[in-house]
């Protein structure tokens, strides 16, 4: 059959303008497949290629209906078309249906999935700054709880020196000097209580359980734990009360959560705490072997992140993990006040 080279020469611009605007992103939509589709509608199957390629892209777009509309009206339009490159030829009548419809399936496949990898991305996104959102408040609540913890600290102690100092003042038979100076140190305590419950009064929560620590120690808290079933073997070295008090509120949270975590995740083990203040370190240690998870074993995770911040406001180094056989073991090191000064 003799080819018309007119028809020839046109379809091969057709073709090359068709091409020039799927390449342009800007008139990717809608312009590109309008442009196709009657380019298509006319000319037929040698521009078919060209028009499955702008449909993929509309069903990627999840346009269904207008790729599916686009096809129809390119399939119908050529009916009127040049009958030596018509679509509907028998020949080319299966690669008629089948191109612009296999286009169209693939072009929707692939545009559903890029949503949901986009969601998937943008869910992974917005867990990544909860996670980070969660840590960062339980960081400023340890914070808050050390800040309250002193609070109740210094303002005993600070009430003391003013108790003392005032019953002193009211002795006779003291130098003039001596009570002036007894008179302005305990004006001083009373004006610093003053600053230090202004500054820090509206960190304390008188029904928090965080503020008990202040006024107990390691050995009552093993007793209760004793005292609920636990097995715990407690070894302590040196004295408490020569550590600072800063030392002995986090070694009670350290084995306070240690203690804690060992009843969720290896209820029935023993559980063993060496607590030693003497220098130049006051150092923690609370290691317990596997055992069968307990009923509330579920955890945040974000106890341990309050340890490490509050290990880590006072120079010391916190560690928190297997040791080895199924075993956990938590340390923590806070090195004393003279030894954290020396270079």
């Amino acid at each position: 059959m003799r080819v018309d080279p007119h028809l020839v020469v046109a379809e091969t611009v057709a073709g090359v303008v068709c091409g020039a605007v799927l390449l342009v992103p800007r008139l990717r939509w809608p312009v590109a497949p309008l442009v196709l589709t009657v380019a298509t509608a006319w000319f037929g199957f040698p521009l078919l290629p060209l028009l499955s390629i702008a449909l993929f892209s509309v069903a990627v777009d999840l346009r269904a209906w207008w790729a599916v509309g686009y096809a129809v009206a390119a399939l119908a339009g050529n009916l009127l078309s040049y009958r030596e490159t018509a679509l509907w030829s028998a020949t080319a009548y299966s690669v008629t249906v089948l191109q612009p419809g296999l286009a169209i399936v693939c072009g929707l496949w692939l545009g559903n999935r890029r949503r949901l990898l986009d969601a998937l991305t943008s869910d992974l996104r917005h867990l990544r700054v909860e996670t980070e959102l969660r840590e960062e408040a339980a960081r400023t609540a340890e914070r808050s709880r050390i800040a309250a913890e002193m609070h109740d600290v210094l303002a005993h102690r600070l009430s003391l020196i003013a108790l003392h100092t005032g019953v002193l003042t009211t002795r006779d038979g003291l130098p003039e000097p001596v009570v002036e100076r007894l008179a302005l140190l305990r004006a001083t305590s009373v004006a610093a209580l003053t600053d230090l419950r202004e500054v820090l009064g509206a960190l304390r929560d008188t029904d928090s359980p965080a503020l008990r620590p202040a006024v107990r120690e390691v050995r009552e808290l093993v007793e209760e734990a004793r005292h609920a079933g636990q097995r715990v073997v407690l070894v302590m070295d040196g004295t408490p009360e020569l550590a600072p008090t800063t030392h002995r509120l986090a070694v009670y949270r350290l084995v306070q959560e240690a203690l804690t975590n060992a009843r969720k995740h290896a209820a029935g083990a023993p559980v063993t705490v060496r607590v030693s203040y003497d220098p130049p370190e006051t150092f923690v240690e609370v290691t317990n072997p596997a055992g069968s998870a307990g009923p509330d074993a579920a955890g945040s995770g974000y106890g341990l992140i309050g340890l490490r911040e509050r290990v880590g406001a006072l120079g010391g180094r916190f560690s928190a993990g297997p040791a080895g056989g199924g075993a956990w073991r938590l340390t923590g090191r806070l090195p004393h006040p003279a030894e954290a000064e020396r270079p």
